[in-house]
């Protein structure tokens, strides 16, 4: 009589266990994720020229994101940018390559600073020595399929910046 009295107990347990597995590995992956393929005919540079490509790459976890991208940039030359943040507004550093020879970025900013509006709005400032260069202000489509970015202030040579730029995921 007994041992029926435990298997019940040991039946919910086994069903309270699997819901809370299933409920782990459905949590929703944050739409930010993934990598991101600039489409050049959609998107719009002031001043020019625009990048002749760009693929962006985001691990976005618990803490915070990790930030890859490549592309070729207007003059030809190859571009490679990594860092890693909190959606918290605090300076990170960038590190980066221009056709390989490594500066601080190709923007020419020394830090960035993101900030999450919500799951699908994204904010960040770029910055060189303390002084903020431009803001960027990322909607994503709520199909999770299109990025828009619109950048604006100023490049590191001073050049008031006005961009569109429009990513699709991979």
């Amino acid at each position: 009589m007994q041992f029926r009295n435990r298997v019940p107990i040991f039946g919910w347990a086994v069903v309270v266990a699997f819901a809370c597995a299933v409920a782990v590995s459905t949590q929703a992956v944050s739409p930010f994720s993934g990598t991101w393929r600039l489409n050049v005919a959609k998107s719009k540079w002031s001043p020019g020229p625009p990048s002749k490509s760009g693929t962006n790459r985001y691990e976005v976890t618990q803490d915070g994101f990790k930030g890859v991208l490549d592309g070729v940039n207007g003059q030809g030359q190859t571009t490679h940018t990594e860092y890693t943040c909190r959606f918290d507004g605090k300076d990170c550093p960038i590190t980066g390559t221009v056709d390989g020879k490594a500066i601080p970025a190709p923007t020419g900013a020394d830090v960035v600073a993101w900030k999450k509006i919500d799951d699908y709005t994204y904010e960040y400032v770029v910055k060189l020595k303390g002084q903020i260069l431009s803001t960027t202000r990322i909607v994503i489509a709520k199909d999770g399929k299109t990025q828009t970015r619109t950048t604006t202030g100023k490049n590191a040579q001073g050049q008031t910046v006005n961009n569109t730029a429009v990513y699709e995921k991979q």
